[in-house]
């Protein structure tokens, strides 16, 4: 099987933000990053957008966790440590994607 083409990698890409696929776009992105090339105006802006995307609902959810969690730590609740193992999950995954 062939390597897949910088043109087939920006389909990809476009076809990926039409499903609202964040992760699989940025993962088509930096195919074509890797690539070498300089980079167009669509293509810098498809890969701000995977990224965008990819970060934004993470941060999102990080926020939403962090309010709960000082919330449970006023109540001393017993579920704590649980919020708190999924908080450092979606911390690593927004390291993860901006590293």
């Amino acid at each position: 099987m062939t390597a897949n083409t910088r043109e087939e990698h920006l389909y990809m890409a476009k076809i990926t933000e039409q499903t609202e696929r964040f992760e699989d776009m940025l993962e088509a992105m930096n195919k074509v990053v890797q690539a070498n090339a300089d980079l167009s105006v669509e293509e810098r802006n498809l890969l701000s957008v995977a990224y965008k995307n990819t970060i934004g609902s993470r941060r999102t959810a990080w926020r939403a966790l962090n309010s709960i969690e000082k919330k449970e730590e006023q109540k001393q609740s017993k579920n704590l440590p649980l919020l708190k193992g999924y908080k450092s999950k979606v911390e690593g995954e927004l390291n993860r994607y901006c590293n």
